[in-house]
């Protein structure tokens, strides 16, 4: 149980860091070189975590699961964003938007990658305790990229959301920005767990 979570962890923050550095990667392609110049261009733990949503929450939410009699419940937590300023984009709007997708992206790829490795690799005892481990990879990643896909700020969906957005409802944007903290926390309570079906169901089909 704890060599499994040591994996969870690492797993996940790996991910996060991969999704942030693929957001600053994107913002460079599309001419803004502001996570460059902040030196977020790394994988370097330690330029992303943040103590908070990288390290106490995490922490906090795996031992409730733990202490848990179902051993059920939510791993939530985050990376510092990476620096974007869309000011330095062509097209702010549509770029933002690109910008926004590349952290989701980068999460699918790696869900993908790692599941063709447990589809190809034979069936050793060695090979089936490293397939267990892919296994942890894809789900996570699934999660990361469905989860940040939610249309509510601050999460990339709602970059999405905005870039395509008709002018005639900025009033939804303004209530989504002025209130996406507050929605973020209900989705987590009472969304989430229609999203855990989308998530096993796309697990099922890439893992078999």
């Amino acid at each position: 149980m704890f060599l499994e979570t040591i994996f969870i962890v690492l797993i996940f923050l790996f991910s996060v860091i991969l999704h942030e550095v693929s957001h600053g990667e994107m913002a460079k392609v599309l001419g803004d070189p502001t996570a460059e110049i902040s030196g977020r261009l790394s994988l370097n733990p330690i330029r992303h975590l943040n103590l908070f949503g990288s390290i106490i929450l995490p922490g906090f939410l795996l031992i409730l699961k733990y202490l848990s009699p179902t051993k059920e419940g939510i791993i939530f937590g985050w990376a510092k964003p990476v620096p974007i300023n869309p000011y330095n984009f062509k097209d702010p709007k549509k770029d933002s938007a690109k910008v926004a997708i590349a952290g989701p992206l980068s999460n699918f790829f790696l869900a993908l990658f790692f599941s063709i490795l447990i589809r190809v690799l034979p069936s050793t005892v060695f090979f089936d305790k490293l397939k267990e481990v892919f296994a942890l990879i894809v789900w996570i990643n699934l999660t990361l990229a469905l989860f940040n896909l939610v249309p509510i700020p601050p999460l990339d969906g709602s970059f999405l959301l905005f870039a395509f957005l008709p002018p005639t409802f900025e009033k939804v944007k303004f209530f989504l920005q002025s209130y996406g903290p507050f929605l973020l926390i209900l989705f987590l309570f009472f969304g989430f767990q229609y999203l855990v079906i989308l998530i096993d169901f796309l697990f099922r089909i890439l893992v078999g």
